[in-house]
């Protein structure tokens, strides 16, 4: 089959294609752009501005007619009373109660008649009737209704009462005034109304747009440029975004909120907390809705309180918040050169301690096996030179001392220390230290037994990174001695470690426990951990380490680390 004069098109709905003709194709994709456009979402700025123009437009209907409404009330209100007084006086004329009461209306309806106009004619009625007791007009103004009934709306005029009130007046909406005519024995006689009909609907929306229409458009202009202003604003505050992209922003950063490891918050410039991450609750132990509340009134740890209070910019604190080491960054947040917000963020390094204090560890008995290897080589060297000459006398001398020396060493350590672990670590740093040229001693004070595995190794990270800083603060200078003094407390270890170094600086007093501080030169490992890392076991176990000057020269360390080791039993090492 020909496909000739075809047009291939798709339907909106994303169907297969169609073979048509190039016509029809021409007109189906002129509705497919129209209806495209037509369904087209607005933007915000547009929708805003739509939204306005509409409740203007709606207010200045209502506003209209609520006018024509008044317009009618005030009308009913001061013509009523008119009809009423008209009424009232042609009932009450001499001439009319006479003629009424004698029946001899056939023959002076002339009369009557220009009574009624001249009555209409002085209230500008629209008609004047007198009428029969049963509401059968007798005479009118323009001689209209004549053997016709009014419409006497249940007969409060037959009842003796005079009335006001809408009647249809012969097919007109009008206001009238009914009063009866009563004669001297008070009987009814006649009823005389006096009516004026309603402008149309036309008329009156004509007299109330006149005083309407320039106060309405007036106020629909101003309108109509506030909403554009306010749109302008509007785009300017959401960068130009839509409603959809917004939507999903906030989408977006609900999902990243809720993936991030590292806990987020964001507090305003007023302490208000505004963003709060799944992670940083979990950290930090909040529950419930939190955003929007001061992070004064949070049951926060007060380390962590302060620090989201702070406006000062923070890089890698260490803070202990119950088991849990996190390390604290914030940044503040500044718009048109002024602090708006500060977002701070919360690393969990707890188990990364764990496997830095590990890490030590091996490193200190790696270098301790290392120091040892070199003085057993050199000592190896030394006997197999006296074998050599066949000087075994010396040999037995030589054994016996290096014998003596360890056991001297070891015999130092465990006259005052009972934990195996610490005794360990104790007497390899010893022969590390010897190495350097300094002696490391236990103090005869000192009086440790033996601690569960967990304050043992935290007492092992503690003590040798302190070790290990006394020795090269010592070395620096030539010093040549450390000393260490170990107690049990009140249910906590009482740690002291004393150099020969430089000291302490006053002025760095502060900063010697911040990571990364270090008076050494820099490595590609980095420096300024090991003290660090001591402050945050401390804090962990809520103990706590201070520095302070010697007696004679360098500084002394002085660490307390609270245990329940009161209860290990003690077994000799």
């Amino acid at each position: 089959m020909s496909r000739a004069g075809l047009d291939r098109v798709r339907p909106d709905d994303g169907g297969d294609f169609v073979w048509c003709s190039s016509r029809l194709g021409k007109q189906w994709r002129l509705w497919n752009l129209w209806s495209r456009s037509r369904w087209r979402p607005a933007t915000l700025a547009g929708q805003f501005l739509v939204l306005q123009v509409s409740v203007l437009l709606v207010v200045v209907v209502v506003a209209s007619v609520v006018s024509v409404q008044q317009s009618d009330a005030d009308f009913r209100a001061t013509r009523g009373a008119a009809m009423r007084d008209a009424a009232e006086r042609l009932a009450n004329d001499r001439f009319v109660r006479s003629t009424v009461r004698t029946g001899t209306v056939a023959e002076n309806r002339g009369a009557l008649a220009t009574i009624t106009q001249v009555t209409r004619d002085s209230y500008q009625a629209s008609g004047v009737y007198i009428a029969a007791p049963d509401g059968t007009v007798l005479v009118s103004s323009d001689f209209a209704g004549r053997g016709e009934r009014l419409d006497l709306l249940g007969g409060p005029a037959q009842r003796l009462r005079a009335w006001t009130g809408d009647v249809d007046d012969f097919g007109t909406s009008s206001i009238a005034a009914q009063v009866p005519i009563i004669n001297r024995r008070l009987e009814l006689v006649g009823i005389a109304m006096v009516t004026e009909e309603y402008a149309t609907w036309r008329e009156r929306a004509r007299s109330v747009l006149i005083d309407v229409v320039p106060v309405a458009g007036l106020g629909l202009g101003l309108g109509i440029a506030g909403s554009l202003l306010l749109s302008r604003l509007i785009r300017r505050r959401t960068r130009g975004l839509e409603p959809a992209a917004i939507a999903a922003l906030a989408d977006q950063r609900e999902a990243l909120l809720h993936s991030l490891r590292e806990g987020v918050f964001s507090v305003a410039v007023d302490g208000t907390v505004t963003m709060l991450s799944d992670s940083a609750r979990e950290l930090v132990g909040i529950e419930g809705d939190v955003e929007g509340r001061r992070v004064d009134d949070l049951d926060l740890d007060p380390a962590v309180r302060g620090l989201l209070a702070d406006d000062a910019e923070i890089r890698d604190h260490v803070v202990v918040v119950d088991d849990r080491l996190l390390v604290v960054n914030r940044t503040p947040v500044v718009e048109g050169g002024r602090r708006v917000a500060s977002v701070t963020t919360l690393r969990d390094r707890t188990e990364l301690l764990a496997l830095q204090s590990e890490l030590d560890a091996r490193e200190s008995i790696t270098n301790t096996l290392r120091a040892q290897t070199h003085e057993f080589h050199n000592q190896l060297h030394t006997i197999s030179g006296l074998v050599q000459l066949g000087d075994y006398d010396e040999v037995a001398r030589l054994v016996g001392t290096i014998r003596r020396r360890r056991a001297e060493i070891s015999d130092a350590v465990l006259a005052h220390v009972e934990d195996p672990a610490v005794a360990a670590l104790l007497i390899a740093k010893t022969s590390l230290a010897a190495e350097r040229g300094v002696d490391l001693r236990v103090s005869d004070a000192s009086d440790l037994p033996r601690l569960d595995h967990e304050s043992s190794t935290d007492l092992g990270t503690v003590l040798g990174n302190l070790v290990d800083n006394a020795v090269d603060a010592s070395v620096s200078v030539g010093g040549t001695a450390v000393e260490v003094d170990l107690r049990l407390d009140d249910g906590a270890v009482h740690l002291s470690v004393s150099d020969t170094g430089p000291g302490v600086p006053a002025e760095v007093v502060g900063e010697i426990f911040r990571r990364g501080w270090s008076s050494k030169a820099p490595t590609v490992g980095g420096r300024g951990v090991g003290l660090a890392l001591v402050q945050v076991v401390c804090e962990r176990r809520g103990g706590s380490v201070e520095v302070r000057s010697g007696a004679d020269s360098g500084a002394v360390f002085d660490v307390r680390l609270p245990g329940a080791w009161e209860d290990v039993e003690v077994d000799a090492l």
